[in-house]
């Protein structure tokens, strides 16, 4: 390799490096606009709670539930449910009004797995409670498979990023979702934009 070339090489390296930092600050400073979307609260059928964290999300549908907002609570993802079920239902919520769908492992299985679940209950409108750096692909994700009903999205609060930036600790899961965004869209045809 000529030293001119690799010259060359080495730019075009270190602008990539660098376009991929940019774009990895902008992904997490934007984060609250481009990932979460939030309608206005709104009853519903029920409250479909996904599973992947257990402290936001069952504290977000409980505080849903209490506002009255749906009379029933269905937790789907697989290893969440019973402690979710135990939590909600020792926070007073009946246990007649909560259901679990327990197979399921990826956003793409919670929707795919719930909805014949909602439409046996003949559900008009639900409410979906997710993560707030989640909510745009969980919402996209179930209008794909059931687009005869009304997904309210309504994802958790108390973890928002103060001043732009994402917790520590949310930081990985924020990147990540961008190139799961992409991923679903090309492997399962769920476009999320």
């Amino acid at each position: 390799m000529t030293p001119k070339t690799r010259k060359r090489v080495s730019f075009l390296f270190l602008g990539v490096v660098l376009g991929c930092a940019v774009a990895g600050l902008a992904g997490l400073y934007f984060s609250t606009g481009l990932l979460r979307l939030e309608d206005p609260p709104a009853t519903a059928d029920l409250i479909v709670v996904l599973g992947g964290e257990i402290v936001c999300r069952p504290a977000r549908a409980l505080e849903l539930y209490q506002q009255g907002c749906a009379t029933n609570v269905l937790m789907t993802g697989y290893g969440d449910c019973e402690s979710v079920r135990l939590l909600l239902a020792g926070k007073g919520v009946p246990a007649d009004a909560i259901q679990m769908e327990c197979a399921s492992r990826t956003t793409r299985e919670n929707a795919m797995f719930t909805v014949p679940l909602l439409r046996a209950q003949h559900a008009k409108r639900v409410v979906l409670v997710t993560s707030w750096f989640h909510s745009r692909r969980a919402l996209y994700c179930f209008r794909h498979f059931a687009p005869e009903i009304e997904f309210v999205s309504l994802p958790t609060t108390a973890d928002l990023p103060q001043h732009h930036w994402p917790s520590k600790w949310e930081r990985r899961w924020v990147l990540s979702e961008y190139l799961k965004l992409v991923y679903y869209r090309v492997k399962f045809g769920i476009a999320s934009w």
